[in-house]
């Protein structure tokens, strides 16, 4: 969530009303604001102190900036901050990973990054994106299968099965019309055999052509249903 101060806090105590085990909040959109890591560092201190629950921070480039490395490390040590989605460059999460990982789980929402980040950085962790679900399906579980080889240290035999989903990431993402995303994957979720549905105006919906076209590469790139 993205909130106002204000706004975040009651739905981050909403959400512990409510059973939730953890939060994932947004990096706070900014103007005229100069010190962006003391206003940045005190809204999610703020938050902090209003739940007891877990809290997922996310940094993203639609913020109109990225949270520093050495933002996120004194963030860390919130206490009940466990972990970040953080959208930014390999070399910043990199060096995040190396100054925090001791107390936070360090993940990004890029699957063409995961397996070296398990291999190289020591990763566990795939938070809040949707490759899992658009990649896979129920008898096709290969992201599945490439993360528990890697995991397990077999790492010639988690690239081949990564290597595998070639087609497939392919087929998603050539058939992905500029300025469709969300109907482009609405409309995969119903291929894979989910429940995807329109999306909400002013959002564009894809075209007869474009849907045919993103049916024939999904039928031709060996996911399996």
């Amino acid at each position: 969530m993205e909130y106002a101060r204000g706004d975040a806090k009651a739905y981050a105590r909403h959400a512990q009303e409510v059973g939730a085990d953890y939060i994932v909040v947004h990096a706070p959109r900014l103007h005229f604001v100069s010190e962006v890591d003391e206003t940045v560092f005190r809204y999610y201190k703020t938050i902090s102190e209003t739940v007891d629950i877990a809290i997922a921070l996310w940094s993203h480039p639609d913020s109109g900036y990225l949270m520093s490395p050495g933002l996120c490390d004194r963030l860390a040590d919130l206490d009940n901050v466990v972990a970040i989605k953080y959208s930014v460059p390999r070399p910043m999460y990199a060096e995040l990973t190396g100054l925090a990982s001791d107390r936070i789980a360090v993940s990004t929402a890029s699957e063409g990054e995961w397996l070296d980040n398990i291999l190289e950085l020591g990763w566990k962790l795939y938070l809040c994106s949707s490759p899992p679900f658009l990649l896979q399906t129920a008898t096709d579980r290969r992201m599945h299968d490439y993360t528990q080889a890697a995991l397990a240290g077999d790492a010639a035999g988690a690239r081949r099965i990564s290597e595998s989903l070639d087609p497939v990431r392919r087929a998603l993402r050539d058939t992905r019309p500029p300025e469709k995303p969300h109907a482009h994957q609405k409309y995969w979720q119903e291929l894979v055999g989910q429940v995807g549905g329109r999306v909400r105006p002013p959002l564009l919906e894809l075209t007869e052509g474009e849907k045919a076209a993103t049916r024939e590469a999904f039928e031709q790139c060996g996911l399996r249903l």
